[in-house]
């Protein structure tokens, strides 16, 4: 039988994080190998990654349980000297996209956007079956959001909705750092969380099947 891979979802003390328990045998931070860490530490060396690093975790503790998302996104974006922010949202959440461009513009920012049906490829046209056509048929493009966002030379980009795998391009391709202010859930109003607070409840025989 084959053994099963235990990891930090299975633990129960977060020693990690309190320091005054014991970590359970299959602990990644016990079993670490020095080759490892010293592979992540030295990244922090690379670019802006330690100023990145910094900049968040001054954010984390001085809006700690006060300031919104929103909020934190335009501290960091301070810290960093972040002056032009780019928007790649969803055209569903085009008004949420617009509020917060008029937020960052009233807070100093300057904000450029750009839509995720922009040049309105045809999905057919990319290989995507037809039968997708029927909730619309031009496809989402997160690389050209990626590439136009870059050309604009923004300094940092913020994802509002993109769906699910489109976010995961548009990461890939854009210059900039990307932090995401909306994760698209048509369920729940954009709550994606809501589906595991009610796991054990409403969703459970939508999640755990038998």
């Amino acid at each position: 039988m084959e053994k099963v891979l235990h990891s930090c979802v299975d633990c129960g003390t977060q020693n990690c994080k309190f320091k005054t328990r014991t970590y359970p045998e299959f602990c990644p931070t016990t079993h670490l190998k020095e080759e490892d860490r010293a592979w992540a530490l030295e990244r922090y060396d690379e670019g802006r990654n330690r100023e990145i690093m910094i900049a968040s975790a001054e954010v984390e503790f001085e809006g700690y349980c006060q300031w919104t998302r929103v909020q934190e996104i335009m501290e960091f974006a301070r810290k960093i000297q972040a002056k032009r922010i780019g928007i790649a949202n969803c055209i569903g959440l085009i008004r949420e996209a617009r509020m917060f461009a008029r937020i960052l513009q009233a807070n100093g920012f300057e904000a450029y956007a750009v839509t995720c049906k922009v040049a309105g490829q045809a999905k057919s046209s990319m290989g995507i079956p037809q039968k997708c056509e029927q909730i619309g048929a031009a496809m989402c493009n997160p690389i050209l959001q990626a590439r136009l966002l870059n050309e604009a030379h923004t300094d940092l980009n913020v994802v509002i909705g993109l769906c699910v795998g489109h976010d995961s391009l548009f990461y890939k391709y854009s210059d900039a750092y990307v932090t995401t202010l909306v994760t698209k859930d048509r369920v729940t109003g954009n709550n994606p969380v809501a589906a595991l607070y009610t796991a054990e409840s409403y969703y459970k025989k939508k999640f755990f099947k038998g």
